[in-house]
């Protein structure tokens, strides 16, 4: 396996799932929805191939979505103020990401990571000449804030967050952004908060966005996802708000790297964003975890916390292999049980090892349902 940047040049995201193609299982291991997007999409779709957008759009995007952006936001129950300059339209979060941190980084900076993660943050900092510094979450996945506090240094410019959290399901309350703010408050450190599942928290728990807080909000990245909120990861549109000044800071380097994103999916959004409720959208997701949650109690899997938020539940799978690690399991559950999953060790930059896997309820009902009875009947 070839390595870049000392990261390894191969993915447990890819390989598992194509690992489930070759020998015919139920594939819930990555967060791919394999149910269609609502229809009225499609038509705002057609009504721009008709009306002739196909060329750039301006470096922020397209006016019309920045406004229907607004206005989405105002109506969040923790409502979002927004102007049009803090807005700019990205391809996609991965590109947020990493031209964020091309925006803020010098060589040698140090960039906190909290682990579990999603494969791209450490190389990400990594190609834009920062270090890596990891914050692994204890057994419960909470963070203890005086054991954060020690990864914080003079080098520290930047603190990457995900919530709602891929893979644990995590969601960052009020308390928590207030907690972060004490510790660096007096330092000249960023954050970018990817809240890319910011439509999907469940039961009482609701998505409080770090863009709400008064003093984080001027130096912050913030991420979201239209490829998340309508199930269209492959028409590349996300956003991303920030202060007015990081705003022209980030469009200075997006310019030379992804000038703007999908222009008809661009105009098909903005259409669709103004009649879209996201309650249903929340609906639709709890009920899935619901079922897969209900089903997965009448096997040796433990879910030892229900997801928050986010399209995955981790699982303790230890009930059924005491021995194995959670790379040989995962690959056991797929060639031999026919249902796949991902081993927690993936999401952390060194570990070799956890009790727990992932799996993605974001697919249909009857494959859950289908998967789950598989799994019942043969472990």
């Amino acid at each position: 396996m070839d390595e870049i940047y000392g990261f390894t040049h191969y993915s447990f995201f890819t390989d598992m799932s194509e690992l489930a193609i070759r020998h015919g299982s139920f594939d819930l291991s990555l967060g791919l929805p394999d149910f269609d997007i609502d229809e009225r999409l499609k038509i705002f779709l057609k009504e721009a191939a008709e009306n002739s957008t196909h060329h750039y759009e301006p470096l922020a995007g397209n006016p019309l979505l920045r406004e229907s952006i607004i206005r989405f936001n105002a109506k969040r129950t923790h409502a979002i103020s927004l102007t049009t300059k803090e807005i700019t339209i990205i391809p996609c979060a991965t590109f947020g990401l990493y031209t964020s941190l091309k925006s803020i980084l010098n060589q040698g900076d140090e960039v906190i990571v909290i682990q579990p993660s999603y494969y791209t943050y450490g190389p990400a900092v990594v190609m834009n000449g920062g270090i890596p510094v990891y914050y692994d979450l204890d057994g419960d996945f909470t963070i203890q804030w005086d054991l954060f506090k020690k990864c914080i240094t003079k080098k520290t410019k930047a603190i990457i967050v995900n919530s709602p959290q891929n893979p644990t399901g995590k969601v960052w309350k009020r308390e928590d952004w207030n907690q972060l703010y004490e510790l660096i408050k007096d330092h000249d450190i960023y954050l970018i908060s990817e809240e890319i599942y910011d439509t999907y928290c469940y039961d009482e728990t609701e998505h409080y966005s770090s863009f709400i807080h008064r003093e984080l909000r001027e130096k912050t990245f913030c991420i979201f996802s239209f490829g998340k909120m309508f199930h269209t990861s492959g028409w590349k549109v996300s956003y991303m708000l920030a202060s007015e000044s990081l705003t022209t800071r980030f469009q200075c380097h997006q310019q030379y790297i992804s000038y703007s994103a999908n222009a008809p999916a661009q105009y098909a959004i903005a259409k669709y964003l103004d009649i879209f409720n996201p309650d249903i959208n929340k609906k639709l997701m709890q009920r899935k975890r619901d079922i897969f949650n209900e089903m997965i109690k009448e096997t040796p899997f433990l879910i030892e916390q229900p997801a928050e938020g986010s399209v995955f539940q981790v699982v303790n799978f230890r009930n059924i292999s005491k021995s194995m690690t959670d790379v040989e399991f995962s690959k056991w559950l797929t060639i031999e049980k026919k249902v796949s999953c991902l081993p927690l060790s993936a999401f952390y930059n060194s570990r070799q090892n956890s009790d727990y896997v992932r799996f993605s309820f974001a697919k249909k009902d009857e494959l859950i349902i289908q998967a789950l009875e598989h799994l019942k009947r043969n472990l």
